[in-house]
């Protein structure tokens, strides 16, 4: 069977252990699971061990139940180096009803290390599709804005110790 290195799907029960007293799955168990997901994506893309370097645009869009499948579709979007933009989409699923909802989106960067936990290259990402293609621009810009996020934090950051 040949299976994509780039992507992959996990589905899960989201099972009481992960909620709150209102039956609502909490946005931290879910947050663990797309880390461990984007780990899963990541890794066997760069074969190798990887850590998450930074998470952005987490958008809880709606609230995740209790006795709702949710499954994680992630793809690997862009590579630089030794690092990788994971973009994660999540869809729940009502079993009785057969409702689906999209109910968060996110990208993780990973950086991939190597025996002595030093950055490592990874393969350069074969774009094939336009959808690929596009994935690929969209995390350059992004990748650039969170340069430039990370240079005005660290700025006021700094005037905030004068």
């Amino acid at each position: 069977m040949d299976i994509p290195t780039h992507s992959l799907t996990m589905t899960v029960l989201m099972t009481p252990d992960m909620a709150n007293f209102a039956g609502k799955v909490h946005g931290g168990a879910i947050l663990k699971l797309l880390d461990q997901v984007a780990y899963a994506c990541a890794s066997r893309y760069a074969c190798q061990y990887v850590v998450t370097l930074s998470v952005d645009q987490v958008t809880f869009r709606l609230p995740i139940h209790v006795g709702e499948l949710v499954t994680f579709k992630a793809c690997v979007n862009h590579t630089g180096t030794s690092s990788m933009e994971v973009g994660i989409k999540v869809i729940t699923e009502d079993i009785r009803s057969g409702e689906i909802r999209h109910a968060n989106s996110c990208f993780f960067t990973m950086v991939a290390l190597d025996d002595e936990r030093k950055p490592v290259a990874v393969p350069p990402l074969k774009l094939s599709t336009a959808k690929q293609l596009h994935r690929f621009r969209s995390a350059e810009i992004r990748k650039q804005l969170r340069r430039e996020f990370s240079q005005r934090s660290q700025a006021l950051r700094s005037m905030d110790y004068e």
